[in-house]
């Protein structure tokens, strides 16, 4: 399914469509922009190995109201089994031993699951987190060309150029190991 929603996207973005149809409120470049990242999400989920795939079902289910409910009923009917009322031989009689150990070995899985897809979805913020700061070092790079271009032709028409500070620190390229480095050095002295 997600191989197809993959094709769908790519003929809809090849077309210069948006998915839903031409959408006279959003520009071109928006729709395109929007395309391109459900393509790279459906790109990221159709790659995940069977093991992912596992892990983030089992999670997403256990993570539902639904899979409460189950472990109420399903304690419920235990301890009712257990008590000798509905006349049943108990099977794990009070402290119910056997339902504690399940109950154990389920949470041991679970949290692995979870820390499995925890895991995964880090990764993957991490790679959008990479493409964020070249993306932002890119627009930065070319916002600091273009104020060097306008002060440039600013100089080259002749119009007076304010000694604005300012201007002058924004046309400075940005490091962005020094903006990390000040940022830690005032951290440390809040502290």
């Amino acid at each position: 399914m997600q191989q197809s929603q993959l094709n769908h996207v790519k003929t809809a973005d090849n077309a210069g469509l948006s998915p839903a149809g031409d959408n006279p409120v959003l520009s071109h470049v928006i729709g395109r922009n929007i395309r391109t990242i459900i393509r790279l999400r459906l790109k990221v989920a159709h790659e995940r190995g069977l093991q992912d795939k596992i892990a983030d079902a089992i999670t997403s289910f256990s993570g539902r109201m639904i899979f409460a409910y189950v472990h109420v009923i399903w304690f419920g009917v235990w301890i009712l089994l257990n008590t000798g009322r509905l006349g049943v031989q108990p099977f794990d009689p009070f402290p119910y031993g056997l339902l504690t150990m399940v109950v154990s070995l389920e949470a041991i899985f679970l949290s692995t699951f979870v820390l499995i897809s925890q895991n995964r979805s880090n990764r993957d913020a991490e790679h959008r987190a990479d493409l964020d700061m070249h993306i932002d070092l890119l627009a930065e790079h070319e916002m600091t060309r273009v104020l060097k271009m306008l002060d440039a032709i600013q100089d080259k028409l002749g119009i007076e150029n304010d000694e604005d500070s300012e201007l002058a620190d924004l046309e400075m390229e940005t490091r962005p190991e020094d903006v990390l480095a000040e940022i830690d050095r005032l951290q440390q002295r809040m502290k």
